[in-house]
């Protein structure tokens, strides 16, 4: 069954999602809008955005709630991360009232990225910052970046080598879900090489899309 609501298009992948699901799996509960934003500059994962004071804390508010909604849509239905600005927390129990299908204005506000009030150029070039720095968090190698073909990388992805970028990215969700360090049975050297070849698809795609 597909729980994720079919209004709903993830068309940017937030790299907040990553070291938010590693603060979860650590410390499920406690968390705040602005502790998880606190702790996350701490860690260099965050900066300023904005040079407007105002500006700067919506955008921030605006990228952790949006992580945090693509990570419930991902995380669902073996866990349910509660989104709510003064208690965040992971549940690893799915009750009745948990769900996806109901209506939820703010879920549907902060996954719509036209409410960041940037343009897509702004918003590409934002987390394409916030992937170097995350592949800089992960101590990523860069030897065997060119090693694989394409088509290895399609391999490793278990798709066809006529993939679509939305599928690219619907199956790195779910592999990088399955293989993140922090959970069960996950390996962090098989997260580096799924996040390395993630990165070489989206620009392979993305070049032979302008190409045409």
């Amino acid at each position: 069954m597909n729980h994720q609501p079919a209004d709903i298009q993830l068309e940017h992948e937030n790299p907040l999602i990553w070291p938010i699901l590693s603060l979860l799996q650590h410390q499920p509960k406690g968390w705040m809008i602005h502790t998880l934003s606190q702790t996350l500059r701490d860690k260099k994962m965050l900066d300023t955005l904005d040079e407007d004071s105002n500006k700067d804390l919506f955008k921030r508010n605006f990228l952790l709630m949006n992580a945090l909604y693509q990570l419930q849509i991902l995380l669902f239905p073996k866990q349910w991360l509660q989104v709510e600005a003064m208690d965040i927390q992971l549940l690893n129990i799915v009750y009745q009232s948990h769900h996806l299908e109901k209506a939820d204005p703010l879920r549907e506000y902060y996954l719509d990225w036209h409410n960041y009030h940037a343009d897509e150029d702004a918003i590409e070039s934002l987390l394409r910052s916030f992937w170097k720095r995350y592949q800089q968090h992960i101590n990523n190698e860069t030897e065997s970046i060119h090693s694989l073909s394409i088509d290895d990388d399609f391999a490793l992805f278990e798709l066809p080598n006529t993939a679509s970028l939305p599928e690219v990215r619907k199956q790195w969700r779910r592999l990088a879900l399955k293989w993140h360090p922090d959970r069960e049975n996950g390996n962090s050297e098989k997260f580096k090489q799924l996040y390395n070849a993630n990165q070489r698809l989206i620009n392979h795609l993305k070049n032979t899309s302008q190409s045409y």
